[in-house]
């Protein structure tokens, strides 16, 4: 399995073009079903708007789909899931919102508006990247917890939850490629008296 790009979190972010006021939403979906419920969701939540543009991308059986809702053919969807494709995003969800204000943008203003709104609710999302990795752990005395931190961190390993008790016990996920080099280190810095445990494997954020 390869690593991917996404989304971190479901967001929003908006502007104004020419009175007309746009919002754009995203969430991270893992299936059509989500994705659906999503886009659901936001039109129920602005059913009073003049338009709710959405399209999505999922990695499952490379689906990629996109609605005008409409506005005219391939001046909202389109845009909206050409960002999405731009930045090599999948499992990602995007809604853009419009309530008209009067003035009309034309062809190219809906291109870039739906454009803009797609990339604002992308970037409020925070993009990620997601690889596979080892779910890990280790237990070290205080005295060496400083130290375990700095090695963590120069692997980009991500710290899920610290425990203290007698000892610290850090678990944490790695890029499974990088384990071999963290323990080497740690055998190297602790001469030998501390271990990682390897408890699992899933895709997680690098």
């Amino acid at each position: 399995m390869k690593e991917y790009r996404t989304v971190e979190y479901e967001a929003s972010d908006e502007f104004v073009e020419k009175k007309s006021r746009f919002i754009g939403y995203v969430k991270p979906v893992k299936t059509q079903q989500e994705a659906s419920a999503f886009i659901n969701l936001i039109k129920s939540k602005h059913w009073d708007a003049s338009h709710n543009v959405s399209a999505y991308v999922l990695r499952e059986n490379n689906i990629q789909r996109s609605s005008d809702d409409g506005e005219p053919s391939g001046t909202a969807g389109v845009p909206v899931l050409d960002v999405l494709l731009k930045e090599n995003l999948v499992d990602v969800c995007v809604v853009v919102t419009r309530y008209f204000g009067g003035t009309l943008l034309g062809a190219g203003g809906l291109i870039r508006a739906y454009s803009h709104g797609s990339k604002i609710a992308v970037q409020a999302g925070n993009i990620i990247t997601m690889a596979p990795c080892k779910i890990m752990s280790v237990s070290v005395d205080y005295s060496f917890y400083d130290r375990l931190c700095v090695l963590l961190n120069d692997v980009g390993a991500n710290i899920e939850n610290s425990e203290f008790t007698d000892k610290v016990t850090v678990h944490f996920t790695l890029k499974t490629e990088l384990v071999n080099s963290l323990s080497e280190k740690l055998t190297e810095q602790s001469n030998g008296k501390f271990i990682l445990k390897e408890l699992g494997e899933k895709f997680a954020k690098v």
